[in-house]
């Protein structure tokens, strides 16, 4: 506030002094200097002050954001993935990977939309270990580097995610439509005629130069007319906020890597001896003259001076020195920046450890289990493991007892750990996995589909991708519960061991007990676990705690009593 007094300050004093030297000519002109060196200063140093001032804001709340969610309170903040929401895909509404208060939105600190994509895709499929191990050392190396992650999140006109990056892909690699090459060359020529046309007919009244440069450039643009409209197609969406992904890919330069991966992708940053920065810096120039050609001047000069034409060849120039380098340029910042996001969890949650993956049959062990979505402060652990003698836990219980939750706590740090993430436990072993789950379905009137017939479709894709590599854990939440107790308890039994002939393991949830008996039938590979609770005062309670049998009691008619039901 006080700088911008200043400057309006030594502007008054500026027109002072002007109408003093000029219409009063008691001053000489030359006074005039001072003011406006001054004000050129102080303008200079505002302007630096600004950048200071919005590069601390924004300091401030990447520190705020990462306190809030060491201390559970992210579910406002950052970006959610909705947009990668898929309700049928095999996990991700199950397990909520995407959404309001999602696993997408705790993890995510990406600036860029490749970061988000990037790590959308490694929570939607599993990676081969080799993979994970080499995304471990990275996150391991990254974790405590705050300052990169800060100089990160600062940079950019604002603070959102930005960048286009199919668009920009699609326009770098599309092929040259401004031919033949040679014509490159004519339209400057074209233009420097036109200016001399007119010079000549300024000076010496001969109009004829000036009517032919104005007819060949007319055959010109006129040839030239669809393949402009071709290399300006679509530029709006393809260059939207160029400047920060500049700004993104010259501080990835900029820094030391150690790890391989990173230094590996680090590398992928180079158009022949042009650093990835620089050259999306010249587009930034390039598009500075694309979008000028709106501008009203500019209008009046296009035609005679060819401005578009030549702008479009430049435009070229660009897309065939760099072109074919776009998609790696990209793909490596949405692999670093999906790297960010995991070494941020890891810092802000130093207590979990990366998973120890092993070879032979398909097994999940881990020692104080938790969900990260869970507040630290009410979340209950616990030690689950299944197979490879075990290899389906059968978990029964009363309705809210926690049996959806424990599902979908395996099947979440699951996703954790194929993801090359911390997972939330003390420890956690398992071989690798991919996620198939039964938990959220519901009918669709749109689809026209009722909630059995849901269910069963899903099941047929979880059973198709049993005895794929990775095997499968699936978890299948009160299986069958659509159809009657007898087909259910038939069909129950008939899906799990053809699961289990796959190769697969898993838990299943219920609180029907007739479904607990099926493990004699399969082999003794199903434990039965269960939840307890108890009704005191009225009110029902839950410990959360998993236990090893069949659960002895349900609460369905005490529940329906306590809310005033006479049954």
């Amino acid at each position: 506030m006080r700088l911008g007094n200043i400057r309006l300050t030594l502007a008054l004093v500026a027109v002072i002094v002007a109408w003093a030297a000029f219409r009063l000519h008691e001053l000489s002109v030359y006074w005039l200097v001072l003011p406006i060196v001054l004000f050129a200063g102080v303008a200079v140093y505002h302007s630096k002050i600004l950048r200071a001032r919005d590069w601390a804001t924004r300091s401030v709340a990447f520190y705020k954001t990462g306190l809030a969610r060491m201390e559970d309170r992210w579910t406002e903040i950052g970006e959610t993935g909705e947009r990668f929401n898929d309700p049928h895909h095999v996990y991700a509404a199950d397990l909520d990977l995407f959404g309001k208060s999602s696993l997408f939105q705790l993890l995510s600190t990406a600036r860029t939309r490749m970061g988000e994509e990037t790590l959308a895709k490694w929570l939607l499929a599993p990676s081969p270990v080799e993979r994970i191990r080499e995304r471990h050392a990275a996150v391991a190396e990254l974790r405590d580097q705050i300052d990169l992650r800060e100089d990160l999140a600062g940079l950019g006109a604002n603070a959102s995610v930005g960048v286009n990056p199919a668009a920009l892909q699609n326009w770098a690699e599309a092929a040259n439509r401004m031919k033949p090459l040679w014509l490159r060359w004519l339209a400057p020529l074209l233009a420097a005629f036109m200016i001399g046309s007119l010079v000549v007919w300024a000076q010496w009244d001969i109009v004829t130069p000036f009517v032919v440069a104005v007819a060949i450039e007319a055959v010109f643009t006129y040839r030239l007319r669809k393949p402009l409209e071709s290399v300006f197609h679509g530029t709006e969406h393809a260059f939207a906020q160029l400047d920060l992904l500049s700004a993104v890919l010259a501080r990835i330069e900029a820094h030391t890597f150690n790890s391989p991966r990173l230094q590996a992708l680090q590398r992928n940053l180079l158009s022949g001896s042009v650093t990835s920065s620089r050259a999306i810096a010249q587009l930034r120039t390039l598009v500075n003259f694309i979008d000028s050609r709106h501008n009203l001047f500019v209008r009046i000069i296009d035609a005679p001076l060819m401005y578009s034409i030549q702008v479009a060849f430049a435009a070229e120039r660009w897309r065939r020195a760099h072109g074919q380098h776009s998609r790696p340029w990209l793909e490596a910042i949405g692999e670093i920046e999906a790297l960010l996001s995991l070494s941020a969890y890891g810092f802000e949650h130093p207590a979990d450890p990366f998973p120890e993956f092993t070879d032979g049959p398909a097994c999940f062990d881990a020692e104080a289990l938790g969900h990260p979505l869970i507040p630290a402060n009410t979340s209950v652990r616990n030690r689950v493991s299944v197979g490879p003698t075990a290899r389906v836990l059968l978990v029964s219980g009363s309705n809210m007892s926690g049996k959806s939750t424990q599902l979908r706590v395996v099947g979440v740090n699951v996703v954790l750990a194929m993801a090359g993430a911390p997972v939330r436990a003390r420890h956690m072993r398992l071989t690798p996995l991919q996620v198939g789950a039964s938990i959220r379905i519901n009918d669709s009137l749109q689809e026209g589909s009722s909630r059995f017939y849901a269910e069963i479709t899903r099941l047929r894709k979880i059973l198709d991708l049993a005895g794929g590599d990775p095997p499968l854990m699936f978890l299948l939440d009160e299986l069958l519960q659509g159809t009657n107790s007898a087909d259910r308890r038939i069909g129950a039994e008939g899906i799990v061991r053809a699961l289990l002939n796959r190769g697969a393991i898993g838990l299943v949830s219920t609180h029907d007990l007739a479904l607990t008996g099926i493990g004699g039938s399969l082999n003794g590979q199903v434990r039965n676990v269960h939840f307890q609770d108890q009704l005191k005062d009225g009110r029902m309670t839950f410990d959360y705690i998993l236990r090893d049998g069949v659960v002895t009691k349900s609460n369905g008619l005490e529940l329906m009593r306590t809310i005033g039901l006479d049954v």
